[in-house]
């Protein structure tokens, strides 16, 4: 399965590494553009000086360890789609270049159902995406989430409880899941 990351996903580190860790445990194939990459980066200045020089080299990273994962859009391809905010219309083109299944977001009212299923699209919100994956693949989930939780656990210093770090992450029905 090829899904498509929004901006929104990549931003916040504890889904993004969970969403790339199962995605290097081949489950599905990410996707995203130049453009998607940039307004991750962009969006940590509020976190002050010297956040967008890390969210860049991250993103670097993220373009190395998946070279085939960045999608070039065409502009004749962005002129034919339509969606509530313009704004967004360089997710879905690249969503339709990549050859994307899914798109996955929280940003569900720019994205609808109906406009997406034209392009042969579903939207997803990232709890339900790695809710699917984790029935399919149950221990692949599990072991991607427990490093990020551990990792997390190891850079604060503190305890991570599995499902308080999953809702901070807003993956509840995940969290629920994993950690009943």
């Amino acid at each position: 399965m090829k899904a498509l990351l929004d901006a929104c996903v990549l931003y916040p580190t504890v889904l993004r590494e969970i969403l790339i860790g199962v995605a290097r445990a081949e489950l599905y194939t990410p996707l995203w553009s130049d453009r998607i990459l940039e307004e991750w980066a962009r969006a940590t200045v509020k976190f002050g000086p010297g956040a967008e020089e890390i969210a860049r080299g991250e993103v670097a990273a993220l373009k190395a360890a998946f070279p085939g994962s960045s999608v070039p859009v065409r502009a004749g391809l962005q002129a034919r789609l339509w969606l509530p905010d313009p704004d967004d219309i360089h997710v879905l083109a690249a969503a339709v270049a990549g050859g994307a299944e899914v798109i996955v977001t929280f940003n569900a009212q720019d994205f609808p159902r109906a406009t997406l299923a034209e392009e042969g699209l579903k939207r997803v919100d990232p709890d339900q995406f790695l809710l699917y994956m984790q029935a399919l693949q149950p221990e692949t989930v599990a072991r991607a989430v427990e490093a990020v939780r551990e990792t997390a656990e190891r850079l604060s210093g503190e305890p991570q409880p599995l499902r308080a770090l999953l809702k901070r992450a807003r993956l509840p029905r995940l969290g629920k899941a994993l950690a009943p």
